[in-house]
């Protein structure tokens, strides 16, 4: 949970730019790419994580003026990396205009519960940094090099001259 909205805005900068490392590294012929028959396509997690850039916020009572996700869903490829980036960038400014670090531990419904300000900010990192981690799977089944985030990836190990770790 967050208790400032300054370690909110480091950390959120640091997630956003993740999170476009990812988008940006999915192909247009690879946005159908799933697991199961039934599973969410990696164009539906694109589309999922952008999407709640709004909903969660809105929810938490900070409005953001993010599409829907139904609207989402008609964008190019490259127009729903845009919309992610702005999107992401209005959050960030919403929050530093309209919120302030006692805020943070106000509660607001969400999701039939009582969650603190703060603790719909940190989930609203760790909701996309869940789905990032469904994308990797994804990306590597449609042959696409995934990107290190949280350290290098398998292609960026050797690159750098180093064997991956199995």
């Amino acid at each position: 949970m967050f208790r400032t909205i300054d370690d909110f805005l480091m950390l959120w900068n640091v997630e956003k730019e993740s999170t476009l490392k990812m988008f940006r590294a999915v192909t247009e012929k690879s946005l159908d790419q799933k697991v199961y028959s039934e599973g969410r396509t990696l164009a539906r997690l694109l589309w999922h994580i952008t999407g709640t850039l709004g909903e969660m916020p809105q929810l938490a009572g900070l409005q953001c003026p993010v599409p829907t996700e139904d609207i989402i869903q008609t964008l190019s490829l490259s127009s729903v990396v845009q919309t992610y980036e702005r999107s992401a960038n209005d959050v960030a400014a919403a929050v530093k205009e309209h919120w302030t670090d006692a805020m943070l531990l106000e509660e607001v419904p969400m999701y039939g519960e009582q969650w603190k300000r703060g603790e719909v900010l940190a989930s609203l990192i760790l909701h996309q940094t869940h789905h990032r981690a469904q994308m990797t799977v994804l990306m590597r089944q449609a042959g696409l090099k995934v990107p290190g985030v949280y350290g290098p990836a398998k292609e960026e190990w050797s690159a750098m001259g180093m064997t991956a770790e199995e």
